[in-house]
């Protein structure tokens, strides 16, 4: 086979896959992959506390057992974790205190945009939760940026904090 003078300037196919696999993820990926994230550590936390199968988890959450199984694969859709599924869990009468605590962060990490939505989505998203007021998550605050899809976070927009 013959070598073009251009070809010395092409990069390989090995080459572009990896350049292709070294860019940064878009925003909506990381995003997306931020909510999974928490997604996992609210299962592993179910699961930490002792409640190892299925059912047990399910029961634990206050969940169906389909849920509980979207749950612990963090597979959920791309809105995530809906406002009466979080009221579920929170009511439930076995929920672990960790597990609480990671439904806590994500619920104000959701609020604050970390996950996407526009400014209303999260308004109703909020306005939907059965807490009085939602937990400043330290690690949120520290990882927002000034400006999040155009929109300023904190200037006009409430701080919210756990009651006791």
């Amino acid at each position: 086979m013959e070598s073009h003078s251009s070809d010395a300037f092409r990069p390989s196919s090995a080459a572009r896959v990896q350049a292709r696999t070294q860019r940064p993820l878009p925003l909506t990926a990381r995003m997306k992959a931020r909510q999974s994230s928490k997604i996992s550590e609210l299962a592993e936390a179910v699961k930490s506390a002792g409640f190892l199968t299925l059912d047990e988890q399910a029961k634990a959450l206050g969940l169906s057992r389909s849920t509980a199984w979207t749950i612990r694969k963090a597979s959920h859709k791309a809105s995530g974790l809906s406002a009466s599924i979080i009221n579920r869990m929170l009511a439930a009468p076995e929920l672990p205190s960790h597990a609480r605590t990671k439904i806590l962060e994500y619920v104000e990490e959701k609020a604050a945009g970390l996950y996407g939505g526009s400014r209303s989505q999260r308004r109703k998203f909020a306005a939907r939760l059965s807490i009085e007021k939602l937990p400043v998550c330290r690690e949120t605050e520290s990882t927002l940026a000034p400006e999040h899809n155009g929109i300023a976070r904190a200037n006009g927009e409430r701080s919210w904090v756990a009651n006791p």
